[in-house]
């Protein structure tokens, strides 16, 4: 167990580590200036984390209602719609944030994109691919499921019938056409759990070490009821 709980422990010190280069290097082209996004498909690497502009027309088919985001202790979705950029008929997913489930699952609540063609900001992500799944992001019965419980950008332009960038817009907040409630986490934001994560595995191995040693150096003490025990 020892070597297990010292793993798990490095394990969240790397995963803070990790996040506090994610987030620099987001801050970093986050500051480099827009970029003027068109239909033509680009990589990744060449919008990841950088701020973007786009104009098209939002569509509501193959909206994305993405399950279980939490917001102010309240349940709720993230609005991903696809925005068909224009000139083109590539699409681009731009998140409008977040609305609250409504009085249940039964029916998604009411989010209608604004009509017409609009020019929306925002900065470009890639939704994170690792972490445990309890299941698939959606029914695969072949048909299209508006509510999705992950989104993936692969999987997501595999399910859909036009080309779409490889990049996912959140939507800035203010006064975007289409938004929702945007308060977006920095990346960085969850590096204090992961230190307190490190901090409890690091004290369970010190803790098992301890008791180890203790049960490891201690004297046999006289077993009760023995011949030693009786006075002559």
């Amino acid at each position: 167990m020892l070597p297990l709980l010292t793993a798990l422990g490095f394990w969240q010190l790397h995963r803070a580590e990790e996040k506090t280069g994610i987030q620099a290097e987001y801050d970093r082209r986050e500051s480099a200036g827009e970029i003027a996004v068109t239909g033509t498909l680009r990589s990744v690497e060449d919008l990841r984390f950088y701020r973007i502009r786009v104009r098209g027309e939002y569509e509501v088919d193959r909206q994305i209602w993405l399950d279980n985001r939490v917001h102010n202790g309240q349940v709720g979705y993230h609005v991903l719609t696809p925005l068909r950029i224009e000139g083109s008929d590539t699409r681009i997913l731009v998140n409008r944030g977040w609305i609250h489930q409504g009085q249940g699952r039964a029916e998604l609540p009411s989010a209608p994109p604004p009509a017409g063609i609009h020019t929306v900001v925002g900065v470009a992500t890639v939704p994170f691919k690792g972490g445990y799944r309890l299941g698939p992001a959606f029914q695969a019965d072949g048909k299209w499921h508006a509510r999705w419980q992950f989104v993936e950008m692969d999987q997501y332009a595999q399910a859909v019938p036009y080309a779409v960038q490889p990049v996912m817009m959140l939507l800035d907040a203010g006064d975007q056409p289409g938004g929702l409630i945007r308060e977006w986490k920095r990346l960085d934001a969850g590096i204090a759990v992961h230190h307190g994560y490190a901090f409890q595995w690091f004290s369970l191995a010190v803790t098992l070490a301890g008791i180890y040693l203790f049960f490891l150096f201690r004297k046999p003490g006289r077993a009760e009821g023995t011949d030693s025990d009786i006075e002559a």
